[in-house]
């Protein structure tokens, strides 16, 4: 049996944010994915094992350990797999690089969200949180809106100059209240438990992408935000009782399953988009696995198209 193994290298040679962004579209247009998401936890450990089936797309499983402990002995916080099986005949089809998927696919999941959500004259995008997330964050908006300038901001400030100097047109923010009130894009990549993003601080046009939390008892936004700004997620099944983003306020009533206006399989209806200049619109990226079955399948597809 004949299978393809695709480095980081190979895909990042072969990717461009926009078209995946076109493919996770495609994708949702095709029948509704089976998913289904398993957590195992230790402490602050985290193991996330997702596995997806879209009809005539194929199969993915990837498996992620999330070990927050990692980075202070000099290794990756985030780590795992991802198989891809072909959906003619469940063969394997490719083992796919577990971080280049993970970079493309969060990324670009809150990158499709913005082409409908976000002004298109967007000149001010702020991002929260100075880590492998933001970097990938700001190479995505910046395909997007090539002529934004960005802001970090980190709760260490030495991190956020540090990411800041490796870009052009970028700046650290030390006072977060400023920065949010002159951003047109907040985009949170924190691992925040409790809430940084404070909702008095929006203002009407803005565009809110939160994609850190990831478990049950993780927040960005506090309930304004929640209540302020009208709501859009990746996927319902994969973020209303998964993430504390919304499980909480749900538990708590301060929102309700009607209030999340639409997720991606609405995109073919035109549900999923902005409908005024001054809507303040809020994301949450829950990047289940039928998005990591999209990018892995649309990798795979970029490399061969490119060897060939």
């Amino acid at each position: 049996m004949s299978f393809a193994t695709i480095s980081f290298e190979q895909g990042e040679a072969a990717l461009d944010w926009l078209a995946l962004t076109e493919a996770l579209e495609a994708g949702h247009a095709l029948p509704r994915a089976s998913i289904e998401d398993s957590f195992l936890y230790r402490g602050k450990d985290t193991v996330l094992s997702r596995a997806a089936w879209i009809d005539g797309l194929g199969m993915a499983v990837k498996t992620a350990t999330i070990f927050p402990g990692n980075p202070g002995a000099g290794r990756p916080m985030i780590n795992g797999g991802l198989s891809l099986f072909s959906d003619a005949d469940g063969t394997l089809a490719a083992l796919v690089d577990f971080h280049l998927v993970t970079k493309w696919k969060t990324a670009g999941d809150s990158l499709l969200a913005a082409r409908h959500l976000a002004r298109p004259d967007s000149r001010n995008i702020l991002i929260l949180g100075a880590g492998n997330q933001a970097r990938a964050t700001r190479q995505a908006y910046g395909a997007l809106f090539p002529d934004a300038r960005f802001t970090i901001w980190n709760r260490t400030p030495e991190n956020a100059a540090k990411l800041a100097g490796e870009y052009p047109a970028t700046t650290p923010a030390e006072d977060l209240e400023q920065a949010v009130r002159g951003a047109d894009v907040i985009v949170g990549t924190t691992m925040s438990t409790d809430p940084i993003l404070r909702g008095e601080w929006l203002c009407p046009g803005q565009h809110v992408d939160l994609i850190g939390a990831y478990r049950p008892d993780m927040r960005e936004a506090d309930d304004t935000a929640l209540t302020r700004a009208d709501l859009f997620v990746d996927s319902r099944d994969t973020t209303l009782d998964h993430i504390g983003e919304l499980k909480i306020p749900l538990a708590g009533g301060v929102i309700s399953r009607d209030s999340v206006i639409a997720d991606f399989y609405d995109l073919p209806t035109g549900a999923f988009q902005r409908t005024s200049p001054e809507q303040i619109t809020l994301f949450k990226n829950g990047g289940g696995a039928h998005l990591d079955l999209m990018t892995a399948h649309h990798i795979m597809n970029a490399v061969q198209g490119r060897a060939a």
